[in-house]
């Protein structure tokens, strides 16, 4: 079962143990509207290691459209790319390109862990690149490398209603992203009935999601820890993602 440990080296990166992902691992979701097929998410980690501040970094590409009649009123077709640092599972690199109908924007942002800055360059629609430096904690997390660092924990740790704090930094602005450990809950899945660990993140007030708890992650009681199930509870309805291929995963899922 992975652990969780964090050490300090001389450049001041800590170390997170992990056996839970390795490189090749692919997992594709069917988004779901009710009773419509919306949307399609993969989450893919590329085979090669990367070399990024001199560090080995994994290459995540997280990519989300949609599909069938919903594009007629929403297309969107995005895509999220991190470097994570394959020690201390923290973003070198951070890079999304929007597509939501007629918006557009390219966004970049660079981690310098020992100097604690991001450097953010982006560009919306057909304004000219801006460019912004911004102060950093230690171990911040762009959305993509916080996921996989979520992984890493061994949640049996934790009691229910236990609250995890994790520091990240998304659309300009670093902030503390705290998630409730919600406890175990046996689940149906097409690949058979799963032991889950349920994570709710705490939602600030904003126009999409209904309600401080309105999200709800599924993720596999066992050594992957990989998401087998998504809810949203938003304002204008429920989306639900699903599981439905994987490779590459570490271990087999444990049945229940």
């Amino acid at each position: 079962m992975s652990s969780f440990l964090m050490i300090s080296d001389d450049r001041n990166y800590r170390t997170v143990k992990h056996d839970g992902f390795t490189r090749g691992e692919k997992l594709t979701y069917l988004v779901h509207y009710g009773f419509i097929n919306a949307g399609e998410a993969t989450v893919e980690m590329n085979k090669e290691l990367y070399t990024l501040n001199e560090r080995p970094c994994y290459k995540v590409e997280i990519k989300g459209k949609t599909i069938g009649l919903i594009t007629t009123t929403f297309d969107v077709d995005d895509s999220w790319l991190s470097y994570i640092d394959t020690s201390a599972i923290i973003p070198h690199l951070f890079a999304r390109k929007i597509k939501e109908n007629d918006y557009r924007k390219d966004e970049t942002t660079s981690f310098d862990h020992i100097k604690k800055k991001a450097t953010v360059k982006s560009v919306t629609g057909t304004d000219p690149e801006v460019k912004k430096d911004f102060v950093i904690p230690s171990n911040v997390q762009d959305i993509v490398s916080g996921y996989y660092f979520l992984r890493t924990l061994d949640f049996d740790k934790y009691k229910a209603n236990d609250t995890i704090v994790v520091a990240g930094f998304f659309e300009e602005k670093v902030y503390n992203l705290k998630v409730v450990y919600k406890g175990k809950e046996k689940l149906h899945t097409k690949f058979g009935r799963i032991l889950t660990a349920v994570l709710s993140p705490i939602m600030p007030e904003n126009a999409l999601f209904d309600g401080r708890d309105a999200i709800r992650f599924y993720v596999s009681d066992d050594p992957n820890r990989v998401p087998v199930k998504i809810e949203a509870r938003m304002l204008v309805g429920a989306i639900e993602l699903d599981l439905i291929d994987h490779k590459g995963l570490v271990s087999k899922f444990r049945k229940r």
